[in-house]
């Protein structure tokens, strides 16, 4: 199936050539687009295709705001206000859970790997049981904000379209009916809260983000605001004279809220976008940069919002696999500096950052070159009996440099258990291969 960067395109040209096509597209464009793409597109959305003539012109309209002009108006000027943000956040979270001392260490618990596996799914519906325990009514996962530097500052749940698209996203390839019933009300949750023409953003009184933006538009590829790539060219427009991904979508009058970082290209971000978009032209640019980045082993301080290199190694070995042959070439090298940062236990750090590894090296075809076996006991070894892992920063930015707004940290019980989850699954496939 082509890239979301052709299909409007494709659909206008095959109109031109193709005169049959043309009058069923006129006639019923849903199920012509359906049947040429292979695809099943939301039940609950209509196509409509126009034909213009030498004596009509049609003129589309954008929809109607979700949001009243008072409230635009309040989110403009939001970042200013303390009582605006915290409409953003819910109440107060509790404090960290500390792991379990009694169950983080290596279980070895099953004397044949049929037994491991066995003991391994049964672990991930566990777990699955947990995540949905805590995922709202409306389909959102709630991650929670917190200040790395001054733990006396209260912890908030935050209800943003960017966890729940990162966290489906590591979720979307488990077979469990309890997985695919949670994904699926997520992406009913990131549709209600799209932005024409297919943009989201982390917090009303943020501009839209192309971070947030990518990782939704993959979660929810079949709305035919993103299939059709109506977002496409406003995220090719937000790139820099290298070709490298901005973050952040600014409009004429958007507030002044990040100005000292509007210009920042993140290593993670352009591989969220890389994956979305596919191995194309458009793409190179930031395809190159981040190749150079790796190549020199410049990744150290890259990246303003992800805490460490696994983090990234992960989302570029997403975008590998989502738009290949896309940094293919990458490959080798990434294993390596991966395999590298094992310590004697044979982790990758905390559990998260192990679960990111495992997941990277699953990708990339390297996952054989660690034990298996030892990872999958020391995953079940470290799950809460509630079926959760320890909540670990995710994401977040971890210096002082932006000022006031520095050092605030972003993770969840939810969103360690969604990755844990995910690696979890890769190892079990490689163990019963």
């Amino acid at each position: 199936m082509k890239k979301a960067i052709d299909e409007a395109d494709f659909l206008v040209s095959r109109a031109a050539e193709d005169i049959d096509f043309r009058e069923r597209l006129l006639a019923n464009a849903k199920e012509t687009i359906e049947k040429e793409f292979s695809v099943t597109l939301p039940a609950d959305h209509e196509i409509h295709v126009h034909e213009e003539t030498y004596a009509s012109t049609h003129v589309v309209l954008p929809p109607r705001s979700k949001l009243s002009a008072a409230e635009r108006k309040a989110a403009k000027t939001g970042a200013a206000s303390l009582e605006f943000l915290r409409k953003t956040l819910s109440d107060p979270a509790p404090p960290v859970r500390a792991p379990s001392l009694e169950r983080a260490r290596v279980r070895k618990t099953a004397s044949t790997v049929e037994a491991l596996a066995k003991a391994a799914r049964e672990s991930i519906r566990r777990g699955l049981v947990f995540l949905e325990s805590t995922i709202d009514d409306n389909g959102a996962w709630r991650c929670i904000r917190y200040n790395i530097a001054n733990p006396d500052i209260p912890r908030h749940f935050e209800k943003p379209p960017f966890v729940s698209a990162l966290c489906v996203l590591a979720l979307e390839n488990c077979d469990e009916a309890l997985a695919k019933a949670m994904c699926a009300a997520t992406r009913a949750y990131l549709v209600d809260t799209i932005e024409y023409p297919g943009f989201w953003r982390y917090y009303r009184h943020l501009p839209q983000d192309l971070d947030s933006t990518a990782l939704c538009s993959l979660v929810i590829g079949t709305h035919p605001w993103i299939f059709l790539g109506r977002n496409v060219p406003r995220i090719l427009a937000n790139r820099d004279q290298e070709g490298r991904f901005m973050t952040w979508v600014l409009a004429e009058d958007e507030p002044n809220v990040v100005s000292t970082f509007r210009l920042e290209a993140d290593p993670v971000v352009n591989a969220n976008v890389i994956a979305y978009l596919g191995d194309n032209a458009e793409t190179r640019g930031a395809q190159r940069w981040l190749e150079t980045l790796i190549a020199e082993d410049g990744l150290e301080g890259s990246s303003k919002w992800y805490p460490d290199t696994v983090t990234i190694y992960y989302a570029i070995t997403r975008a590998m696999i989502r738009a290949r042959p896309a940094l293919d070439r990458l490959r080798p090298i990434i294993a390596d500096r991966i395999l590298d940062l094992r310590d004697q236990q044979g982790g990758f750090g905390n559990i998260l950052q192990t679960a990111q590894a495992v997941s990277a090296l699953h990708d990339i075809g390297r996952l054989e070159s660690i034990d298996v076996k030892r990872q999958v006991e020391r995953f079940m070894g470290s799950q809460r009996d509630d079926g959760s892992w320890p909540e670990l920063l995710a994401f977040g930015d971890q210096s002082l440099k932006w000022g006031a707004v520095g050092q605030i940290g972003h993770g969840s019980e939810a969103v360690t258990s969604a990755f844990c989850i995910e690696a979890l699954e890769r190892l079990v496939e490689t163990l019963m291969s």
